[in-house]
């Protein structure tokens, strides 16, 4: 049986967008070196390339990428060492015997992602790289999206992400879900690593790409497995609910030409309003556990959004108190931008200014493109029409999306002519 290059290609991707963390999880439960792990998974890929064109695409593709994988980790081990214990080689002979069975058709693969997600969150590892580390090791993004992510240089991110692996090797942290009173020392990390994977789905509104369209569903399964785990953390709560409320949307993202909606202009009957539904339990019980916080803010604000379909117009001012809290209780420039955004529309265009010139010395959003659509939209409504076209400009030359350059042209089309031409 053979396969043509094309369809065993395709098979690969597939097992890799579905199951790459699950099987890198696996893999590097027992020897806790995540980077060995990466390096026999991506063996094991490259081999599939090779003989799935001239042997078939397997019945169980993972099973058969997490075989391979385990026996090049064995042989690289082994190579590594000029002796090997008993304990090892009792480890060995068990990783192999694991391997021939999965080769036979045995059980399913384990998902052992949540507690790689929390051994990736552990206490010895910088804070600061915590979410990065999940969303590489668990969800195989590359370190060039992960660093556009957190605003952060590639090669730093890339350089951070090495030292974290090399760390996990080093002090030997358990891939286990650690003890419930360990897991709130822990939770931040692993929900901001979910969002960030939510948010680069939610960034295809299309659903044109597959990864990025799977991305999305496996970070919501994901949100309800935490939230399961830890019912009693509002911020699970709050994280689950904004990703639902969110997600209710994507069918109105689009017109029916393909063109970019603006949530503000989207079509209410569109939105799923079972996942709104959800979503608004959700944020109410995680409420009534009087410890606010950043996800229950930002779902909070998906709230007062989602309300138009009730009310029929956007409350505006309430929108830009809900940024002012968000950022007093977790700033970063892109909420800066967003509340600049709410308060033009809700009739401040002078103060949203004002908070856009005071971001303008922040080097991060230089390349960032919300930050000069939201410019050139408060420049628009002040008459300052020659800065704002080149605001606009500017996010057109940074938006790789077709549909959304194409809604910033129209916006910027719609300006008075320059008198200077």
């Amino acid at each position: 049986m053979t396969a043509k290059p094309r369809d065993a290609r395709a098979a690969a991707e597939t097992a890799a967008r579905r199951s790459y963390g699950r099987l890198l999880a696996v893999l590097a439960a027992r020897s806790r070196d995540v980077a060995a792990a990466e390096d026999a998974l991506a063996d094991a890929f490259a081999t599939a390339l090779e003989q799935w064109p001239a042997n078939g695409v397997p019945e169980k593709p993972e099973a058969w990428l997490l075989t391979v994988a385990r026996r090049r980790a064995i042989d690289r081990r082994r190579r590594q060492r000029a002796s090997i214990d008993a304990q090892d080689h009792l480890l060995l002979i068990g990783e192999e015997s694991e391997a021939m069975e999965l080769e036979a058709g045995g059980e399913d693969i384990p998902d052992k992602r949540l507690a790689l997600m929390f051994a990736c969150a552990h206490p010895a590892i910088n804070p600061d790289i915590r979410a990065p580390l999940i969303l590489q090791t668990v969800l195989g993004f590359d370190a060039a999206t992960i660093a556009a992510a957190f605003l952060v240089a590639p090669a730093t991110m890339g350089q951070r992400l090495v030292r974290a692996k090399t760390r996990i090797r080093q002090t030997g942290i358990p891939f286990r879900l650690p003890e419930r009173s360990d897991l709130p020392e822990r939770l931040d990390a692993v929900l901001e690593a979910i969002y960030a994977a939510f948010t680069e789905g939610w960034s295809d509104p299309a659903g044109t790409e597959a990864r990025r369209r799977d991305l999305a569903g496996e970070a919501i399964w994901l949100g309800r497995l935490v939230a399961s785990l830890m019912p009693d953390e509002p911020e699970a709560l709050g994280l689950l609910a904004l990703m639902l409320y969110a997600e209710a949307r994507r069918e109105a993202r689009r017109d029916a030409n393909g063109d970019f909606v603006p949530l503000a202009g989207q079509d209410t009957v569109l939105w799923d309003d079972a996942a709104i539904d959800e979503a608004e339990r959700l944020l109410s019980r995680a409420g009534t556990m009087a410890r606010p916080g950043r996800y229950q803010i930002e779902a909070a604000l998906q709230s007062a959004h989602c309300a138009r379909r009730h009310t029929g117009r956007t409350d505006w001012p309430a929108i830009a108190d809900l940024y002012l809290v968000l950022g007093r209780l977790s700033y970063s420039p892109v909420v800066e931008v967003n509340r600049a955004v709410a308060l033009a529309e809700a009739g401040h265009a002078r103060a949203a200014l004002a908070i856009l010139e005071r971001l303008s010395a922040d080097r991060r959003l230089a390349e960032y493109q919300p930050y000069w659509a939201a410019r050139g939209m408060v420049l628009a409504r002040l008459d300052h029409n020659d800065s704002a076209r080149e605001a606009y400009r500017r996010a057109i030359a940074l938006e790789s999306d077709p549909a959304l350059r194409q809604f910033l042209q129209g916006r910027m089309d719609t300006l008075p002519a320059s008198l200077l031409n």
